[in-house]
């Protein structure tokens, strides 16, 4: 990764979940404190890299589902690092915003997707949604007479209850027209119970910690919404297309899922 340390609110020292990712799927965007993190929790979990990579085809779907259903603007809030199959790569006749908080991935981005005219970089932190709503940028790019596709996958287990998640997804739910659709991706503790503690330790030396929900506690983040089938589902089995890392549902540890916001009277 080049050198860039220099960068405000960048601490190459300390581990970050989004570059931790990266690195798990192949990206060169990390730093040797996220490497070693990453390979700490990797050891932690045999299943932790091939779930992030299965995370990553799990966007390619939703995307080229939302795409399907007609949606061509799409906001990707905890965007994370732009690698291979990004949102503007799969639906490339789409306007584009990537929201993130971490200094890395918005300059990476802001650099790689400059002479993108129908891509847009902002910095925007999901726990505070008003910020993002009201962004100029967000407002003005996106046409908000039209249905968006709001993807928040891989994100909300990074923000903790005390941050009222569920309180942050209504609010966006709730600014979204008639027939935008929200995917997200969240990863549970259930049936991985012998490897949470190791990677939970593993996660202390990140900037953030995962808050790893049951089923139970996933499903009403879409609430409200039409929840297009088979539901939320470890993300293996939504749509599957054949191209995979060869988890079961039972290795995965992620769930995701996709609900459409009805019209007025539906």
């Amino acid at each position: 990764m080049e050198d860039r340390e220099r960068a405000p609110g960048i601490d190459p020292a300390k581990a970050n979940p989004a570059r931790m990712y990266d690195y798990y799927i192949g990206g060169n965007t990390h730093y040797p404190a996220d490497i070693a993190a990453a390979e700490a929790a990797m050891r932690a979990s045999p299943y932790v890299q091939k779930a992030c990579r299965e995370n990553r085809h799990f966007l390619r779907r939703v995307v080229r589902f939302m795409h399907g259903e007609g949606i061509r603007q799409f906001l990707d809030i905890g965007a994370g690092l732009p690698t291979a199959g990004n949102v503007h790569e799969l639906a490339p006749d789409a306007r584009v915003v990537y929201v993130d908080n971490d200094p890395v991935v918005l300059i990476h981005a802001q650099t790689l997707m400059s002479d993108s005219g129908n891509v847009r970089v902002v910095e925007g932190d999901a726990r505070t949604p008003g910020g993002i709503l009201s962004d100029p940028t967000v407002r003005e790019f996106l046409d908000w007479d039209e249905p968006i596709g709001l993807l928040m996958i891989g994100l909300l287990h990074f923000v903790a209850d005390a941050d009222d998640p569920y309180g942050a997804v209504r609010e966006f739910r709730d600014a979204l027209p008639a027939g935008s659709h929200l995917g997200i991706s969240h990863g549970t503790a259930v049936g991985f119970e012998e490897y949470v503690e190791s990677l939970e330790k593993a996660y202390s030396r990140a900037s953030a910690s995962p808050s790893l929900r049951p089923l139970e506690r996933i499903v009403p983040f879409l609430d409200g919404l039409e929840v297009v089938e088979p539901g939320v589902v470890p993300i293996t089995t939504w749509h599957p297309d054949g191209i995979a890392e060869g988890l079961g549902p039972d290795q995965v540890g992620i769930y995701g899922g996709v609900g459409r916001v009805r019209s007025a009277g539906a």
